[in-house]
């Protein structure tokens, strides 16, 4: 089954909360994020334990599974990203194609048990990465191979509207 490509900017939702999610940048700093994904990694699990979890509700959506394997991803990525931005200044993001490395990554044949583990893993590894944060470093910035730039601080609101808004989309 095709995937369409995602190709909105996200971006908007730094300056307004999501309509779909209710995700209100507005409350998060890099000091609230290790704390939240944390809190997520339980419902995850419980995402991944559910008997449709590989399944897709229709033929242009990720199943849970494939979600989690995204969010999975999305926490080593933004881990990486945050720190080039806290070790080089304007640092730059290589491009990252969200579909194509679900079509290399094989999400859709995953293991659910082991995803949750990765899943896991890969939230605490990031959780401890915003908590080592300082204050000082919020203004640092970095780039997106499409030109959005960020600092820390809308880095953490971005990635966090993205896993806050993916457990959303299998929640709801």
């Amino acid at each position: 089954m095709p995937i369409i490509p995602d190709e909105k900017d996200w971006t908007w939702v730094l300056s307004e909360p999501c309509p779909e999610c209710g995700f209100d940048p507005s409350t998060v700093t890099p000091a609230t994020v290790p704390g939240t994904v944390l809190n997520m990694l339980p419902r995850w699990r419980a995402v991944l334990r559910r008997e449709d979890a590989t399944e897709r509700p229709n033929d242009h959506t990720w199943s849970p599974l494939e979600y989690a394997c995204h969010v999975r991803d999305v926490f080593s990525l933004f881990d990486q990203r945050l720190n080039l931005m806290l070790t080089e200044d304007d640092a730059r993001f290589a491009n990252w194609d969200q579909d194509q490395a679900a079509i290399e990554g094989e999400y859709d044949s995953a293991d659910p048990r082991a995803v949750a583990d990765e899943l896991e893993a890969e939230g605490t590894v990031i959780a401890e990465s915003f908590a080592r944060v300082v204050e000082d470093d919020w203004q640092r910035t970095g780039t997106r191979s499409n030109g959005s730039t960020f600092t820390v601080l809308t880095f953490s609101q971005y990635f966090l509207h993205d896993v806050v808004h993916h457990l959303h989309d299998v929640d709801g």
